[in-house]
Protein backbone atom coordinates (compact mmCIF):
# COMPACT_ATOMS: atom_id res chain seq x y z
CA UNK A 1 0.00 0.00 0.00
CA UNK A 2 1.06 3.62 -0.95
CA UNK A 3 0.37 6.17 1.59
CA UNK A 4 -0.44 9.63 0.04
CA UNK A 5 1.24 12.36 2.47
CA UNK A 6 -0.03 15.93 0.96
CA UNK A 7 2.96 17.87 1.92
CA UNK A 8 1.46 21.61 1.86
CA UNK A 9 -0.90 19.81 4.73
CA UNK A 10 2.40 18.59 6.39
CA UNK A 11 3.61 22.42 5.96
CA UNK A 12 0.17 24.11 7.04
CA UNK A 13 0.20 21.91 10.26
CA UNK A 14 3.55 22.33 11.18
CA UNK A 15 2.96 25.94 10.84
CA UNK A 16 -0.76 25.50 12.56
CA UNK A 17 1.06 23.64 15.70
CA UNK A 18 4.19 26.99 15.84
CA UNK A 19 0.67 29.43 15.61
CA UNK A 20 -0.82 27.74 18.49
CA UNK A 21 2.16 27.16 20.59
CA UNK A 22 3.25 31.04 20.04
CA UNK A 23 -1.01 32.05 21.30
CA UNK A 24 -1.04 29.38 23.92
CA UNK A 25 2.62 30.22 25.81
CA UNK A 26 1.73 34.01 25.30
CA UNK A 27 2.28 36.29 28.34
CA UNK A 28 -1.32 37.31 28.67
CA UNK A 29 -3.03 33.50 27.86
CA UNK A 30 -0.85 31.05 29.80
CA UNK A 31 2.59 32.21 29.74
CA UNK A 32 2.95 33.75 33.01
CA UNK A 33 1.18 31.09 34.65
CA UNK A 34 4.30 28.44 32.73
CA UNK A 35 6.63 30.19 33.26
CA UNK A 36 6.05 30.33 37.23
CA UNK A 37 5.22 26.67 37.49
CA UNK A 38 8.22 26.18 35.33
CA UNK A 39 10.34 28.66 37.20
CA UNK A 40 11.60 29.96 34.48
CA UNK A 41 11.69 33.17 31.82
CA UNK A 42 10.71 33.23 28.27
CA UNK A 43 13.32 33.89 26.26
CA UNK A 44 15.94 33.99 28.52
CA UNK A 45 19.18 32.13 26.58
CA UNK A 46 17.99 32.97 23.33
CA UNK A 47 14.72 31.91 21.16
CA UNK A 48 16.78 31.02 18.25
CA UNK A 49 17.81 27.42 19.42
CA UNK A 50 13.82 26.54 20.96
CA UNK A 51 11.92 27.92 17.80
CA UNK A 52 14.46 25.98 15.27
CA UNK A 53 14.26 22.58 17.60
CA UNK A 54 9.90 23.27 17.78
CA UNK A 55 9.56 23.73 13.67
CA UNK A 56 11.49 20.63 13.24
CA UNK A 57 9.75 18.79 15.77
CA UNK A 58 6.55 19.93 14.41
CA UNK A 59 7.31 19.13 10.77
CA UNK A 60 7.97 15.56 12.05
CA UNK A 61 4.67 15.58 13.83
CA UNK A 62 2.68 16.73 11.08
CA UNK A 63 3.96 14.32 8.73
CA UNK A 64 3.72 11.40 10.85
CA UNK A 65 0.05 12.55 11.48
CA UNK A 66 -0.68 12.78 8.14
CA UNK A 67 0.58 9.33 6.98
CA UNK A 68 -1.06 7.90 10.21
CA UNK A 69 -4.27 9.22 8.99
CA UNK A 70 -4.36 8.71 5.68
CA UNK A 71 -4.05 4.42 6.89
CA UNK A 72 -7.21 5.50 9.20
CA UNK A 73 -9.26 6.59 6.36
CA UNK A 74 -8.01 3.50 3.72
CA UNK A 75 -9.20 1.30 6.98
CA UNK A 76 -12.03 3.03 8.52
CA UNK A 77 -13.24 4.93 5.24
CA UNK A 78 -15.03 7.95 6.99
CA UNK A 79 -14.23 11.14 5.30
CA UNK A 80 -10.30 12.42 5.52
CA UNK A 81 -11.26 15.07 7.39
CA UNK A 82 -13.11 12.76 10.00
CA UNK A 83 -10.36 10.68 10.19
CA UNK A 84 -7.85 13.22 10.28
CA UNK A 85 -9.61 14.96 13.24
CA UNK A 86 -10.17 11.73 15.38
CA UNK A 87 -6.75 10.26 14.49
CA UNK A 88 -5.35 13.50 15.90
CA UNK A 89 -6.97 12.86 19.54
CA UNK A 90 -5.95 9.32 19.91
CA UNK A 91 -2.36 9.62 18.89
CA UNK A 92 -2.56 12.86 21.22
CA UNK A 93 -4.21 10.32 24.43
CA UNK A 94 -2.08 7.40 23.23
CA UNK A 95 1.37 8.88 22.99
CA UNK A 96 1.44 12.40 24.05
CA UNK A 97 -0.71 12.95 26.88
CA UNK A 98 0.31 9.72 28.18
CA UNK A 99 3.73 10.56 28.02
CA UNK A 100 3.89 13.89 29.62
CA UNK A 101 1.71 12.65 32.47
CA UNK A 102 3.95 9.71 33.14
CA UNK A 103 7.14 11.91 32.98
CA UNK A 104 5.62 14.74 35.05
CA UNK A 105 4.84 11.92 37.83
CA UNK A 106 8.34 11.17 37.77
CA UNK A 107 9.68 14.82 37.58
CA UNK A 108 7.05 15.92 40.45
CA UNK A 109 6.15 18.60 38.47
CA UNK A 110 2.43 20.28 39.29
CA UNK A 111 -0.86 18.74 38.23
CA UNK A 112 -1.18 22.41 36.87
CA UNK A 113 1.59 22.63 34.74
CA UNK A 114 0.89 18.66 33.51
CA UNK A 115 -2.88 20.00 32.99
CA UNK A 116 -1.51 23.23 31.06
CA UNK A 117 0.97 21.27 28.93
CA UNK A 118 -1.43 18.21 28.44
CA UNK A 119 -4.41 20.74 27.24
CA UNK A 120 -1.90 22.58 24.93
CA UNK A 121 -0.97 19.13 22.85
CA UNK A 122 -4.48 18.04 22.22
CA UNK A 123 -5.63 21.50 20.92
CA UNK A 124 -2.26 21.16 18.81
CA UNK A 125 -2.66 17.82 17.65
CA UNK A 126 -6.69 18.94 16.95
CA UNK A 127 -5.83 22.46 15.10
CA UNK A 128 -3.42 19.94 13.19
CA UNK A 129 -6.10 17.20 12.56
CA UNK A 130 -8.37 19.74 11.29
CA UNK A 131 -5.50 21.50 9.31
CA UNK A 132 -4.55 18.10 7.59
CA UNK A 133 -8.23 16.72 7.45
CA UNK A 134 -8.77 19.87 5.13
CA UNK A 135 -5.80 20.41 3.37
CA UNK A 136 -4.60 16.90 2.41
CA UNK A 137 -7.71 15.17 1.77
Amino acid sequence: MNVEVNFWAVLAAAASSMIVGSIWYARPVFGNLWMKLTKTEMGKGGMAKPLIITAICSLATAYVLAHVAYLSNQFFGNSFFQDAVSTSFWVWLGFTAARIITHDQFENRPTKLTVLNAAHELVTFLVMGVVIGLIGS
